[in-house]
């Protein structure tokens, strides 16, 4: 039986319903983010700076493009022949067939596949995080203090702690008590969705609470393993950590890359960022080309002009169009004579010529203000937008429309335009 000290165990099943129409085909972790990445590579490329050379992906809400990125996991070194990375679905038992119904359930599952590395340590990871950490450190913190659980902390402005799991600790990071999304809250310590547990803890957590439905770590496991008495301590994190949960958080961390200073810094020699990447030819700049602060993918073509906005892989940008605060994915064609502002376009879209984007007052969406707002104009992934129509902000397009879908060629702020059919 092989033995590896640390394994780490990666959800990466979310739906990210917050994320309207850029996860209705995809799930939430094979988003694309940062011009060249899929946001589950971070945590991934964390696993392989850290030392951690086995991972367990596990899928469920439209897993393909996920699956296809991973592959046997190549990029991130994972391909080994003991450990590496292993996509871990649902799957058929004899029993009973079910579905992942929380986040400690989906570990449950899969407790064959741990059990088959016999680990010391088990790391859990949400796959829908942006954040560097070095997952050596924070098992180091573990064994000296004896921990049976650690879970990492980020300390958070207090007004906004009620929206978070609070950790509450004594002086040496023993968690005394915790509390999920506190009304007056009594520490500021977030815990961010990452766990250490001693594989024996986990293993016994697990099968003591598995008939308990929706199975899930902050409100089943964690609390079992508290009222038992093993040690529980808190890790502090006071690197960049950012949930890209919602349309507005994830734009302004695309945002964050091109700041002059960035605060998340993709270029750290020391801390890379591994990621599939397609063989695609060199970037293309016009004569009349104009490119100011922006990230842009390999084998993209601009012959219009581009401002602070993060440009994806194999995109065409035409003449005379001009991009401002935007997020353009992979293999989008933009027309000439376009504006695009404050918009974000997903994958293998279509936008005719003389079309605008994001233009007019702010108005509160029709159908789901909480998703589409902040002013930014959504396009979902393989839509086409017919010439010569604007779109105003907090709104959404998806699907193949055509000039019928647009009364006056215009689409006012906060309308939601989804062809029947491509939901």
């Amino acid at each position: 039986m092989v033995k590896k000290e640390m394994i780490a165990m990666l959800l990466a099943g979310g739906q990210g319903s917050r994320l309207g129409v850029l996860t209705s085909k995809v799930a939430k972790p094979a988003v694309s983010f940062g011009s060249k990445y899929r946001i589950i590579d971070f945590p991934l490329s964390n696993c392989i700076n850290s030392g951690v050379d086995t991972v367990g992906v596990l899928t469920q809400y439209q897993p393909l493009r996920l699956n296809t990125h991973i592959g046997i996991g190549i990029p991130w070194d994972l391909d080994r022949n003991i450990g590496g990375v292993t996509v871990l679905p649902p799957y058929e038992k004899s029993a009973n067939s079910e579905w992942y119904t929380g986040t400690a359930n989906a570990i449950l599952q899969n407790i064959d596949y741990m059990e088959s590395y016999n680990p010391e340590y088990v790391l859990i990871l949400s796959g829908d995080h942006i954040y560097k950490m070095d997952y050596e450190v924070m098992l180091d913190f573990h064994k000296k203090n004896g921990a049976e659980v650690t879970i990492a902390v980020m300390p958070v402005p207090m007004e906004e702690a009620k929206r978070f799991g609070i950790m509450i600790t004594d002086e040496n990071r023993k968690i005394t008590d915790f509390e999920e999304k506190p009304e007056n809250p009594r520490s500021n310590l977030a815990s961010m969705g990452i766990y250490i547990f001693n594989w024996k803890t986990l293993k016994e957590a697990l099968l003591s609470n598995e008939t308990q439905p929706n199975l899930d770590f902050g409100k089943h496991i964690i609390p079992y393993v508290h009222k038992n008495g093993a040690p529980l301590y808190a890790y502090e994190f006071n690197g960049y950590w950012k949930d890209v949960g919602t349309l507005n958080s994830y734009w302004e961390a695309n945002m964050e890359l091109i700041d002059i200073v960035p605060e998340f810094n993709l270029y750290e020699e020391y801390w890379k960022i591994y990621t599939r990447s397609e063989i695609l030819p060199p970037q293309y700049l016009s004569s009349d080309s104009v490119i100011e602060r922006s990230i842009i993918g390999e084998g993209t073509e601009i012959y219009g002009k581009v401002y602070n906005s993060v440009i994806g892989r194999g995109v065409v940008i035409g003449k005379g169009t001009v991009i401002r605060d935007s997020i353009i994915m992979n293999n989008t064609v933009i027309g000439e004579n376009c504006e695009l502002y404050k918009a974000i376009v997903a994958e293998e879209t279509v936008i005719a010529d003389n079309v605008k984007l994001g233009i007019g007052e702010e108005v509160p969406n029709e159908t789901d203000p909480h998703i589409y707002n902040h002013g930014i104009v959504t396009v979902g992934e393989k839509s086409f937008v017919p010439a010569g129509v604007t779109v105003g902000k907090n709104s959404v397009v998806f699907g193949i429309t055509s000039e019928e879908d647009y009364p006056d060629h215009y689409l006012p702020s906060g309308k939601t335009l989804i062809k029947v059919g491509d939901k």
